[in-house]
């Protein structure tokens, strides 16, 4: 059965298909002046299979965004899927996947060391009451633990 196309590029993906944990280009926009932005699909869990509680995934979107800017200026966004499988990380100008793991790797090593979690209170967050350092450092554990793996997203 074909399915129709979306305007989504993650709805089009064959979700049955990928063989998580892995990191993948997701699209390419081009902006009017020449820049241009990359999006990647980082995926920590296995589609339909495994998730994360909302807690350690809140804790390491917080964490995993503060700390990726010590690794790059070109950083515009880090963010979680809803799915709650993975993160989106979006880049201007900088379209090496090489260097993007080396920064992956590095930001989720301090997430592994960190000992609180950034913006978590009723401030600077929206569910300030949701969070776990420990789960988010559980995550970063296993993902790290898989690195060799990241190129490969769909099973042979």
């Amino acid at each position: 059965m074909e399915r129709e196309k979306t305007n989504v590029e993650s709805f089009d993906l064959d979700h049955t298909k990928v063989t998580a944990p892995y990191v993948r280009l997701a699209g390419v926009k081009a902006g009017r002046n020449g820049d241009e932005v990359y999006k990647y699909d980082i995926r920590l869990k296995q589609p339909n299979k495994e998730h994360m509680d909302m807690p350690a995934l809140h804790s390491l979107e917080h964490l995993s965004a503060d700390i990726i800017r010590n690794y790059s200026d070109n950083i515009v966004d880090f963010s979680p899927m809803g799915c709650q499988t993975g993160f989106y990380v979006s880049l201007i100008n900088h379209n090496d996947y090489d260097d993007l793991l080396t920064i992956l790797e590095k930001t989720f090593t301090d997430v592994t060391k960190a000992t609180a979690v950034p913006a978590c209170n009723e401030v600077q967050c929206g569910w300030a009451a949701s969070h776990s350092l420990e789960g988010a450092q559980t995550l970063a554990q296993e993902f790290l633990a898989k690195r060799d793996e990241w190129p490969i997203v769909f099973a042979e």
